[in-house]
Parts: C-alpha cells; structure tokens; sequence
C-alpha cells in the first residue's frame, strides 16, 4: 500500500487496529489549517514509508463514532 488513504468508522478497524503493519493516523476536518497544512508532507512520507508504515486519514466531521 502507498500513498495516503481515507478510512472511514466502518474501515477503521480492519485498516487499524487489525493491521500487520504499524499505522499512523491522521483525524483532520476540512476547517482545519493546520490539518490542511500537514496533508501534504504526510502524502510524501506515506510514498517514501509504504513498505514499513502505512499513513491513514480519517475526516473527524464525517466519521464521528
């Protein structure tokens, strides 16, 4: 897996907590400038880390459970 994904409340636990490998998750809202601000470097990383991290992100105002 590379790149950045989307994960949702029903995908969160199959892409978190059951993963093989260690995740970082970002929660981030569309209001939020730094959260906008950190979306690309976390992008990169996820390019540059896809075979020993998997980055993920969760939007907190679409996903609230």
């Amino acid at each position: 897996m590379s790149g950045l994904h989307q994960v949702t409340d029903a995908t969160f636990p199959a892409e978190v907590l059951e993963s093989e490998t260690p995740v970082l998750v970002d929660f981030w809202a569309s209001w939020c400038g730094p959260c906008r601000q950190l979306h690309p470097v976390l992008e990169e990383l996820a390019g540059e880390r896809a075979e020993s991290l998997k980055i993920v992100s969760v939007n907190i105002d679409e996903n609230v459970s």
